[in-house]
């Protein structure tokens, strides 16, 4: 038997297994609406803490962030450093959601939204931003796993069919089983990628360099720019800072974060649950070694594609056994496959509630709408694929891309939690121009001082939000009759 047979053999058995595991999960509760989006509002700390572990965790951990590593050095730290907010963000949101999720039914971003401002059209624009910025998310995690098989197969598997293998057996669960499905396969793939991360972080650089301590001891001597800022390819702190903002409070605004807190049985199991968050961002330490480990090995031959530093590194210079790059690219399909289920099933969600829903579903039996979401995911599932066949350059880049969009809902979600005053037409006019603002300076135009562009468009955002108060307060005063309070 070839090396290349063992290892699809282990990976077309991993992918068996968690097809199993996640139709197994079905049960009566996924039939219904409320089952099949948040679970029955009954998960509890383990799965949850699995679940939005899968949130972050994806094909970007395995891939994009040693490929960082490997292409910037110490630039890439700015993951963990916007990971350290995330638990203060389920803290402080987490329970106000759920609290309001189950007094008042909400399964969406946009049921929220829609209700607190009194507006079905911002629920929509909501759902909108939503979907636009959770389709590039999923393709992440299918051109992930496209990589993975090609790589790791030598081939034998090309990206085309592994992208496929992987959309294929995410779709099949999620549709048959919602959530309850994601949470028992998140489960087994969580402590599959942890396991794997750590043995893997720690064997390269152990034959490589004789242990992690040793490895960045040659890396200071040959090649100290990788430790330092703005690193090896001369990030500006002004990009690293607005990456880290833009990644933390646009990580607060994911629609799959907020429906996982619909999900929870109580505000105390997230509370738990953000206490014992920052365990899982330890699954990124090994992997960033893996992208140090590659700087000096490929010193003289620098990689097309920074985004396959660790494959190259576990395949052709650490020489594993064939079945050891099996269990890796089963480790690393988990990372890819958790987070698209997720995803999958969110964007679904999103659509058909938030942006379907209100326009021509209106009249739709409970029964309809669950059959159009689950086709929803394969339908959105598929377009996502079909993007991952075009190979993005970068999967750090797509991912930042995709949360410079979402931030641009903080106004108006901050805004229902926590801030009644502000009005509808104010963080609508808001959303608008900040997402409009975003996709001209990343697409049409260069981001001023070199910032992420998310930031700028943010700023907008907020500065627009903040007019639009001062001139409705203006108007209502000069005129207190022809104005009517909206929430």
């Amino acid at each position: 038997m070839t090396d290349s047979l063992i290892v699809v053999g282990i990976t077309l058995t991993y992918l068996a297994m968690v097809l199993w595991v996640g139709l197994r999960a079905r049960g009566q509760q996924s039939s219904s609406l409320e089952g099949y989006v948040a679970g029955g509002r009954h998960v509890g700390v383990v799965i949850l803490f699995f679940i939005l572990g899968a949130e972050i965790f994806s094909a970007f951990a395995f891939l994009g962030a040693p490929g960082w590593a490997y292409q910037h050095g110490s630039p890439a730290f700015y993951i963990l450093a916007y990971l350290a907010l995330v638990p203060i963000t389920i803290w402080a949101m987490g329970p106000r959601v759920a609290e309001l999720g189950r007094q008042k039914g909400y399964l969406t971003q946009g049921d929220m939204i829609a209700d607190h401002y009194r507006s079905k059209a911002l629920g929509i624009l909501a759902g909108i931003i939503g979907v636009l910025a959770l389709v590039p998310y999923l393709t992440i995690q299918i051109a992930g796993a496209g990589l993975l098989f090609q790589a790791a197969t030598d081939g034998l598997i090309p990206f085309w069919l592994g992208a496929l293998l992987a959309f294929m057996v995410v779709a099949a669960y999620v549709f048959c089983s919602g959530l309850s499905g994601i949470g028992w396969t998140n489960l087994v793939q969580g402590i599959m990628m942890i396991a794997i991360a750590w043995f893997l972080g720690l064997a390269v650089s152990q034959r490589l360099y004789g242990g992690v301590g040793e490895m960045f001891l040659q890396l200071q001597q040959a090649a100290p720019e990788y430790l330092t800022m703005p690193g090896a390819s001369g990030m500006s702190w002004g990009y690293f800072s607005t990456a880290v903002l833009v990644s933390a409070f646009g990580g607060a605004m994911w629609p799959h974060l907020f429906m996982k807190f619909y999900s929870a049985d109580s505000g105390r199991t997230l509370r738990k649950v953000s206490v014992f968050y920052p365990l899982y961002a330890y699954l990124l330490v090994p992997l960033l070694f893996i992208g140090f480990a590659g700087v000096l090995v490929f010193a003289d031959e620098p990689l097309a594609r920074s985004d396959t530093v660790l494959l190259r590194m576990v395949m052709d210079v650490a020489n594993f056994s064939p079945w050891v790059i099996g269990l890796m690219l089963s480790g690393a399909l988990a990372a890819a496959m958790s987070t698209g289920a997720n995803l999958a099933h969110t964007a679904a969600i999103v659509l058909v509630r938030d942006v379907l829903g209100p326009t021509v579903m209106q009249r739709a039996s409970e029964r309809t709408v669950v059959s159009a979401t689950r086709w929803s995911v394969v339908g959105l599932s598929l377009i996502a694929y079909l993007f991952a066949l075009a190979n993005p350059a970068s999967l750090v880049l797509l991912l930042l891309g995709a949360y410079g969009l979402i931030v641009q809902l903080f106004p108006m979600v901050i805004g229902a939690l926590f801030l009644p005053r502000l009005r509808r037409t104010s963080v609508m006019a808001g959303a608008l121009v900040g997402s409009l603002a975003y996709l001209l300076m990343d697409f049409v135009w260069s981001s001023p001082l070199g910032w992420h562009a998310g930031v700028w468009a943010m700023l907008l955002n907020v500065g627009v939000v903040a007019a639009w108060q001062g001139l409705s307060r203006s108007a209502r005063h000069g005129h207190p009759l022809s104005s009517t309070p909206s929430h």
